[in-house]
């Protein structure tokens, strides 16, 4: 059986369990899964505690900026905005400049379950970096900022726009 060349041998796929992607999506996927079974006794589901969790950094937003910022149609976003109103979790408020638009705000119930949902995982992610010293929890942060703002930044380019046509590409 013939080797591969040189250019074959360095482009051969990892393993799967060593393969940074994979293993980004493992963790992601594993936190997400060991926080629904945490909160579940709150009688929360995936949909609700990303909905609060949501609401309360980013107070105000409206239901199209929800459903983007969930990855969701905005029919599938009211539909959860209806179940968690008639819950007394969340109100609807008109803005100010455009009242065909309606912004989310946490009700007081809410913020109080968002406390809680906030100690659990602080104690799921103490609970997942029991390996790691200070040290490594802090580089590991700075590292997925990193990562995080370059794919951002990427986000932002359009095909054929120059770099230095792109909105906050320095001059």
């Amino acid at each position: 059986m013939p080797r591969p060349s040189p250019a074959q041998a360095t482009h051969a796929p990892p393993e799967d369990r060593r393969h940074i992607g994979f293993l980004i999506a493992d963790v992601a996927r594993l936190m997400r899964s060991s926080f629904d079974r945490r909160v579940k006794r709150m009688g929360l589901t995936r949909a609700q505690w990303l909905v609060l969790s949501r609401l309360h950094r980013h107070p105000g937003i409206s239901q199209s900026e929800l459903a983007e910022m969930l990855e969701v149609e905005r029919a599938t976003a009211g539909r959860m905005i209806d179940r968690m109103e008639r819950r007394n979790w969340l109100t609807r408020r008109p803005d100010p400049g455009d009242r065909r638009i309606n912004r989310l705000f946490l009700t007081a119930e809410a913020e109080a379950v968002q406390v809680e949902m906030g100690l659990i995982a602080e104690g799921l992610l103490d609970d997942a970096m029991a390996s790691l010293d200070e040290g490594e929890r802090e580089a590991l942060t700075d590292m997925m900022e990193r990562v995080k703002a370059q794919l951002i930044g990427m986000g932002a380019r359009r095909p054929g726009v120059a770099a230095e046509d792109r909105p906050g590409a320095a001059a």
